[in-house]
């Protein structure tokens, strides 16, 4: 990607890396999106955070205006898929432009541990999906104890 920038603004324009892994990011979605083709045309992937802590994987997943009965959540070994839909509302005028996602949508991961599947839950707050998936504990060393 080449930046054009006058020479006289150069020094008062700052580069950001992460803006432009935005647009990168951005622009491969297009991408993404316009080479699927009339069947997966409407299908999408929600933004994410994975995080992970001692005990646990969290995810948080931007899902504005989404209801829970929209959501599905499926857990297969370690992959984890959340898919659903945004549905489109109805409209009184004329839609003059869309930038917010509508239709269906799958977000799908594939964690680096062993999980607990049975124990995994899940909120929806504030369009904000919050996912714990808790590691298994099989997997865990512990110290054992020599008896006498």
């Amino acid at each position: 990607m080449t930046l054009s920038v006058p020479p006289a603004s150069r020094a008062a324009t700052r580069w950001d890396p992460f803006r432009e892994l935005d647009e990168l990011y951005e622009r491969m979605n297009h991408l993404w999106e316009s080479g699927v083709g009339a069947d997966g045309a409407d299908r999408w992937v929600p933004l994410a955070d994975i995080e992970e802590t001692d005990d646990a994987y969290m995810i948080e997943m931007d899902l504005p205006g989404v209801n829970k009965d929209d959501i599905d959540i499926e857990v297969n070994g370690r992959e984890l898929t959340v898919s659903g839909e945004i549905k489109e509302k109805e409209r009184a005028g004329i839609l003059r432009r869309r930038t917010r996602k509508v239709g269906e949508f799958t977000y799908s991961v594939t964690l680096p541990g062993e999980i607990d599947d049975d124990n995994v839950g899940a909120t929806l707050d504030s369009g904000v999906l919050t996912i714990r998936v808790p590691k298994s504990q099989k997997g865990k060393s512990r110290h054992v104890t020599i008896g006498s």
